[in-house]
């Protein structure tokens, strides 16, 4: 897997880990460390670019809801209680991590997990760096 790291700037700074390969078991710590130590650094708002991303195993799930729930801790958006309800009931979008352009393959892994139910995928780069 290959990550590139790129900053764009809508109402807030927007770090883009741009993804291209497999996340899978022997990858995923490559992208957990990445991300780690941009958020370490003090980025907020992460959006993980999935265009060139040809799988996404459990492995990546993991990773990826680790970086959601960090991210939620660190730069809480609410009261706790009401995102569980919102996390719960499904209309609870995380404000800090967001997807772009999965292809089709890894949308269905995400549906079938109900990642889509609490973060948004976007199609258009310039659509999700607005949406932050």
């Amino acid at each position: 897997m290959d990550i590139t790291v790129s900053q764009e700037q809508g109402r807030v700074p927007v770090t883009v880990i741009h993804l291209t390969g497999e996340v899978n078991s022997s990858t995923y710590e490559q992208l957990e460390r990445t991300a780690r130590g941009i958020i370490d650094s003090g980025a907020q708002y992460l959006l993980l670019d999935l265009a060139n991303l040809n799988f996404l195993s459990s492995a990546g799930l993991r990773t990826i809801h680790n970086l959601f729930n960090e991210l939620r801790f660190r730069a809480p958006d609410g009261n706790e209680k009401d995102i569980k309800k919102g996390l719960a009931d499904g209309t609870y979008k995380s404000p800090h991590l967001k997807l772009l352009k999965p292809s089709a393959s890894v949308i269905e892994v995400l549906k079938m997990t109900g990642y889509d139910m609490f973060l948004e995928i976007h199609t258009d780069a310039k659509t999700a760096i607005a949406s932050f």
